[in-house]
């Protein structure tokens, strides 16, 4: 009996050190020692805390056995560690606006190892984000790349529709002067006409009036 109430206490132990992605409906915060089954795991764990917390996962450097090449450790850190560095084959386009780097030199990260049970394990864990948050419920980086792209497309069709207005407007205009200046030509005509008209009469009623 005392041996199985051992066996169930380090089974418990175990479960609870071994975490999955949330508890509850609260995403754990990570720290050290936390394990995992697997590299996928703590991936997907980390990725659920940075979208509770707002921020966005980069999948960074990893760390191969020597003896099977497998990875045996992964640095998972924040979309903005680092800075953006340009390499000596990069060329400049003069025409082309340049793309705005989103790194800013965040040190958040997470490590995980695999140890010798084959259990991934948190051996490092930085916190503190140098940049403001998005808050709680960020979607993923391609979600808002595909916002962006959407955006982008509306204010081309938005320019489109604008240059459009423009050149009603000016065609427009250009009609309004030509009814203007046929306005003009018929009132200088139908005024003429009244001239002759008044100067028939004129001529017609000069006789009766000899007679």
């Amino acid at each position: 009996m005392e041996l199985e109430a051992e066996l169930v206490t380090a089974n418990e132990s175990s479960a609870e050190k071994t975490v999955g992605p949330c508890v509850g409906a609260s995403i754990l915060e990570p720290y050290i020692g936390m394990e995992f089954d697997s590299e996928a795991d703590a991936k997907n764990f980390y990725d659920e805390y940075a979208r509770q917390e707002g921020f966005i996962v980069r999948i960074d450097k990893c760390h191969r056995s020597e003896i099977d090449n497998r990875i045996i450790s992964r640095r998972l850190t924040c979309n903005k560690e680092g800075f953006h560095v340009r390499g000596k084959n990069d060329k400049v386009n003069p025409y082309r606006k340049p793309r705005v780097s989103i790194r800013e030199g965040c040190e958040a990260m997470m490590m995980v190892k695999v140890n010798k049970c084959g259990k991934w394990v948190v051996t490092k864990f930085v916190k503190e984000h140098s940049h403001p948050l998005m808050g709680s419920g960020v979607r993923s980086y391609r979600t808002t790349e595909s916002k962006d792209k959407r955006i982008r497309q509306l204010t081309k069709e938005l320019e489109r529709r604008d240059q459009q207005c423009q050149q009603y407007r000016k065609l427009i205009l250009s009609l309004l002067e030509t009814v203007e200046e046929q306005n003009k030509f018929l009132s200088t005509k139908v005024e003429q006409v009244v001239k002759c008209v008044k100067q028939l009469e004129n001529d017609v009623q000069k006789p009766l009036d000899t007679s």
